[in-house]
């Protein structure tokens, strides 16, 4: 099991609640980590539409979820 720290923008903020949580989880890799979080909080957003953050550096999606990594989905944004 790994700790890490969630952080949420723009509509995955909305629909979750809030920010960041902390989650304890077995996933292997942040693919699983994401369908984790979707389920929780039903996120309309696939994985595809999506970037991934791990500690502040853009990661893969296939990369492995690491204990104590914050770990950012960033949906797009549009801005004017």
């Amino acid at each position: 099991m790994a700790r890490v720290t969630l952080l949420y923008f723009a509509s995955l903020r909305d629909a979750a609640g809030a920010a960041s949580e902390p989650l304890e989880t077995a996933a292997p890799d942040l693919v699983a980590l994401y369908a984790e979080a979707q389920a929780r909080h039903g996120f309309a957003l696939p994985v595809e539409r999506l970037r991934v953050a791990v500690d502040g550096a853009f990661a893969d999606w296939r990369d492995a979820v690491r204990d104590g990594s914050e770990v950012a989905f960033i949906p797009p944004v549009s801005g004017g």
